[in-house]
Order: C-alpha cells, then sequence, then structure tokens
C-alpha cells in the first residue's frame, strides 16, 4: 500500500505544481498510515533525492528518452504500470494540462475512481472522500471514490508547498514504453516570461487599455512585481496579444496568489478562469463594471491615470526607483 505521485518535469527540471502535489501526497500518507512516493518520466537535470524533502520516501525514475517529450497515451501507460509495481492504492496528480490529459486515460485503464479538480485533503473518516470545485469555482462538491484504486488531481495552487529535512531513495523503474506515434522534430517556446500556470502574480489587461500601443502599462508593472501577463478574449481575438496569454473559461485558468486586472469589464466567461485567485485586484473606470464584485480590492479610475502611479509605487517598494 502507497500514495503514489506523478511528478511532472519538463527538460529536465520539476514543475511547481509537482511540488504541491507531493506536499499534498505526503498528507494523503500520512493520512492512510503509509508512504509517499512519487515517479517520474524521462530525463531529468534535478537531484530526484532532493525532492525527499516535500515528504516523498521514494522516488521511482522511468529513464527512457521517449518520455522526453510528453505523449498523453505513452505517459498513461507508463504511470500505470508504475502503479501496478509499487501497488500504490492511490495515485496524485497535479491538475494541470498534463495531470488532465493522463489522469482520465489512467482512469479509465485501471477502473479506478477519479477526483478532478480536488481543493482539500480527503476525508478518511468515513470512507475517502474529496473535496473539488463545481460550476468554474462557484461551488463545491464531495465526491467519494470506493474503488480499490484512488487518482485524485489537485488544483494548482490549492494546497501549499510544505518542506521538512529528508531525502527521498532513487530506484530505476522499468516498464514497456511503447514507441511515440508522433515524432518532435522542433520545440518553439515562449523564453524570458514567466509561464501562467506557474506565475505567483499575474497582471492581466483587457479592452479598457484600447489598443496594443498602451500594453505597456501591463509589461512594465509585471517586470516591476516579477510577475506573468495576461489578458482577456477580446484582447487576444483582436491580436493585441497571444493567445496563449488568454485567461477565462475559454483560455487557461489559473489560480495565482494575486491577479491584477486592468480594464477587464469581468464577464463571467472571464471570472470562470481567474476566480481561484487568491487576491484580486480589479482597476476599472466604471463602478459598475460586474468584476467589482469579485475583487477584494478595486480602485474605480482611468488606467491610464492610475498605472503610472501603481508603477512608480511598485518601483519604490521594490528599490527600482
Amino acid at each position: 500500500m502507497s500514495v503514489l505521485i506523478f511528478i511532472d518535469q519538463a527538460e529536465g527540471h520539476i514543475k511547481k505544481a509537482s511540488l504541491e502535489a507531493m506536499s499534498y501526497g505526503a498528507k494523503v500518507a500520512a493520512q492512510l498510515g503509509t508512504t509517499a512516493e512519487g515517479i517520474v518520466l524521462g530525463s531529468v537535470t534535478e537531484d530526484l533525492a532532493a525532492l525527499g524533502k516535500y515528504g516523498v520516501k521514494k522516488i521511482h525514475h522511468v529513464n527512457n528518452p521517449a518520455l522526453d517529450h510528453f505523449d498523453a497515451q505513452i505517459f498513461t501507460h507508463a504511470i500505470a504500470e508504475g502503479v501496478k509495481a509499487t501497488g500504490a492504492d492511490v495515485v496524485i496528480f497535479s491538475n494541470n494540462v498534463d495531470g488532465k490529459a493522463i489522469a482520465p486515460r489512467l482512469s479509465a485503464q485501471l477502473k479506478a475512481g477519479l477526483v478532478s479538480g480536488a481543493v482539500a485533503l480527503p476525508d478518511t473518516s468515513n470512507g475517502f472522500v474529496v473535496k473539488k470545485n463545481v460550476f468554474s469555482g462557484k461551488a463545491f462538491a464531495n465526491i467519494a471514490i470506493t474503488t480499490p484504486v484512488k487518482i485524485i488531481a489537485l488544483n494548482p495552487n490549492s494546497y501549499k508547498v510544505e518542506t521538512a529535512e529528508g531525502s527521498a531513495e532513487v530506484a530505476a523503474l522499468n516498464v514497456n514504453v511503447e514507441a511515440p506515434k508522433v515524432k518532435v522534430t522542433a520545440v518553439n517556446k515562449v523564453t524570458g516570461e514567466i509561464p501562467l500556470s506557474e506565475a505567483e502574480i499575474v497582471v492581466s489587461g483587457g479592452r479598457g487599455l484600447k489598443g496594443p500601443e498602451n500594453w505597456g502599462f501591463i509589461t512594465d508593472l509585471a517586470h516591476v512585481l516579477g510577475a506573468a501577463t495576461a489578458c482577456s478574449r477580446p484582447v487576444a481575438d483582436a491580436h493585441w496579444r497571444p493567445h496563449h496569454e488568454h485567461v477565462g473559461q475559454t483560455g487557461l485558468a489559473i489560480a495565482p496568489n494575486l491577479y491584477i486586472a486592468v480594464g477587464i469589464s469581468g464577464a463571467i466567461q472571464h471570472l470562470a478562469g481567474v476566480n481561484r485567485s487568491k487576491v484580486i485586484v480589479v482597476i476599472n473606470k466604471d463602478p459598475e463594471a460586474p468584476f467589482f464584485k469579485a475583487a477584494d480590492y478595486g480602485i474605480v479610475g482611468d488606467a491610464f491615470e492610475v498605472m503610472p502611479k501603481i508603477i512608480e509605487a511598485a518601483k519604490k517598494v521594490k528599490g527600482m526607483a
């Protein structure tokens, strides 16, 4: 019996969401009186033994170059083999892009119950009940998993990363890996930016900025705060910003510690993608903008007057003025 955590990596580096998943999985293991173990697929450059500080006792490493590029079907098969080899009863994923692609497939393959979008530790006082977001974050549901193998996909930024002294045992795990059906010939990626899925702070802009020539307000504040930049759907549709920055129901759902929305009215579709943010700050000249109802802090004012003052104040706080 054990809890097995999928430790997601990209280009050899462990993703932040996996640190949360390990901390969460270690607590689940403690609840069940068992141990937390991890599984890593592909080549890594980080010290896997050091991941023991997140509560993982053993790391199973499938070091196969065929796993260096993500393929949901191949990853699912490899993890299923890992679950059988370790005898895991609970499998933990981050509910990020990779986790969303693998967890449902693994659930079908193992005939295991799955709760995606978990936001709290399971209640094991009477069975195994997991709390999750429903209706785009407007409500919660408590789902009981009754299958022998249970799968949880944890919402990013819903559980804090916890560390302690410790080192994990690292063991090679040999599984049958299928040959990739798709050959990756090149990878083009955006450089010099903080990925939205990993960002603690996000500065986002909408149509209230009136045009792409005014986007400097967003990038300047993001630079000062060490934040990622995002935008509403109309901005992406108008090609002011690339579509990978679009957050909302039809874009990327994020959950940063701080979300600053500038010139965004706050349509329900946009709120659905950002309402899990810990703190929401809204800057809009329309006092009736619906976003103010969801905001923790709001500034009613013209972004062209407010933003220069905020950027100047932020620079002073950061010692950049």
